[in-house]
């Protein structure tokens, strides 16, 4: 094994445990572990057989295969982006819609005190 493959082992070994770590310790939510077991999986297995990548480089007729890793990670990265924004999108209507849902309760709540009016000004 060369220099080359060790240093790819230990960094996708190193970056497959800190995942599970995090995902045994809770402080990777189970539904985002989903997504990061896989990956960390890819990493371990890439890091120590990197002649895979070359493998699936000659069976797919790429020239040049360690762009192969480096393309699906960034497509990776782009779909967890997308579906980072998607979640997030959802939580601001429900942030918003909790907001209003509160002030209502608080007017139908100031309403119902007798002889409670606003502060002037509101």
């Amino acid at each position: 094994m060369s220099h080359t493959n060790w240093i790819s082992a230990i960094i996708g070994l190193l970056t497959a445990g800190l995942i599970f770590y995090l995902v045994r310790r809770d402080h990777l939510h189970t539904r985002y572990a989903l997504w990061w077991v896989p990956v960390a999986l890819v990493m371990a297995v890439l890091g120590v057989f990197p002649q895979i990548v070359d493998w699936i480089g000659r069976m797919m007729g790429i020239s040049y295969p360690p762009v192969i890793p480096l393309l699906l990670g960034l497509v990776a990265m782009v779909v967890k982006i997308l579906v980072m924004d998607i979640e997030r999108s959802r939580n601001e209507v429900k942030l918003t819609r909790l907001v209003q849902r509160a002030a209502m309760l608080e007017k139908r709540v100031e309403d119902s005190i007798p002889g409670k009016h606003p502060p002037a000004g509101d």
